[in-house]
């Protein structure tokens, strides 16, 4: 059902690392992310602003960037490597690959490498970054959800398998998965020993669905969405509060003022035993509201962030999920 992982990779990625977004409001995103979702402005400079979050060391793990021509893309999704020999490794395997790969100048960072998966996905490795002090114990000046730590993206992608070999050869694993027999629709991956670093849900793509945040308590995800009420956001919740199946952490999505996705969830298990099996969840009898309240909407399933210059590519079958409108459908014609 799943690829073969390889355990000694080409290279070594240890974590999710940081997400570059095109914003068309700096000031209004800014706002939106230290108000609402908690994170710390490490540096400001001329149209691009640094962010981090209360129990982060290094210097950024959101960086917004004040588009020039209106457009709301992804620049880029990052991945941290243990050593500066793997980036040499990675320049290597994806140019063997065919794939594009170059060397690029990247302020706060080490040597930085570019690179595109096999569907465009735009991605960034670093094995360095500039450390400022952990903000965590600084509490008379939180804000916002106290947002921790940047924990995981998903991905939309038009073959979820193709594109979970491609990730297993780097030696992601996968905690949990979601099947319909034998297609694999949705796969949970990891690398730093918790249950997420990538997931990766069918769907048109390359696109960015969403990154998330840990947050350390329960009632952060409901002070996040009291203040999204409170600063004018309150159309942003978009799904939420509630509990995920797979993973099983409370969460809340909230859409920023470009409509990229954020979650905030309180965390989840340790996964890093390889003997430790996946867990398969079938498509068929896993209802999206999946413990309590009521299914995601439409938008949920099937609006995501553009990578910037990617082409998109339709899958062969479209998604058919249970939304909140197919639901409530059902419900009003069985009165």
């Amino acid at each position: 059902m799943l690829p073969d992982v390889n355990l000694r990779p080409p290279f070594n990625i240890t974590r999710a690392s940081h997400v570059v977004l095109h914003v068309a409001d700096l000031a209004r995103s800014r706002d939106f992310y230290v108000n609402i979702v908690g994170l710390v402005i490490s540096e400001e400079g001329e149209g691009v602003c640094y962010l981090r979050g209360l129990a982060e060391a290094c210097h950024h793990s959101l960086v917004l960037v004040q588009s020039q021509g209106g457009e709301q893309t992804c620049k880029r999704i990052g991945f941290r490597v243990f050593f500066e020999e793997d980036l040499d490794s990675a320049y290597a395997f994806f140019k063997a690959e065919g794939l594009a790969a170059e060397w690029v100048d990247v302020p706060h960072q080490g040597r930085t490498l570019h690179v595109e998966d096999p569907i465009g996905t735009r991605i960034e490795l670093c094995a360095q970054m500039e450390t400022l002090p952990r903000m965590y114990l600084k509490v008379e000046s939180f804000t916002g959800a106290h947002a921790q730590r940047l924990d995981h993206y998903q991905l939309l992608a038009p073959d979820t398998y193709a594109l979970c070999e491609f990730y297993s050869r780097l030696g992601f694993r996968n905690s949990e998965y979601i099947a319909h027999g034998d297609k694999l629709l949705g796969a949970f991956m990891y690398r730093k020993g918790t249950c997420l670093d990538l997931a990766i849900v069918q769907g048109a793509g390359p696109r960015l669905h969403h990154f998330a945040y840990t947050v350390s308590e329960s009632h952060n995800i409901f002070t996040a969405c009291d203040l999204a009420g409170n600063y004018g956001y309150a159309a942003s919740v978009e799904r939420g509060p509630g509990r995920h199946g797979p993973g099983g952490m409370l969460f809340v999505y909230l859409r920023d003022p470009d409509g990229h996705r954020v979650e905030l969830f309180n965390s989840h298990y340790q996964t890093i035993d390889i003997e430790i099996e996946p867990v398969r969840w079938e498509a068929a009898s896993l209802s999206t509201n999946v413990r309590w309240g009521i299914p995601a909407p439409a938008r949920w399933y099937f609006e995501a962030t553009a990578f910037a210059g990617a082409a998109l590519i339709e899958p062969a079958e479209k998604p058919n999920p249970q939304t909140l409108e197919s639901y409530a459908l059902a419900l009003s014609m069985q009165k």
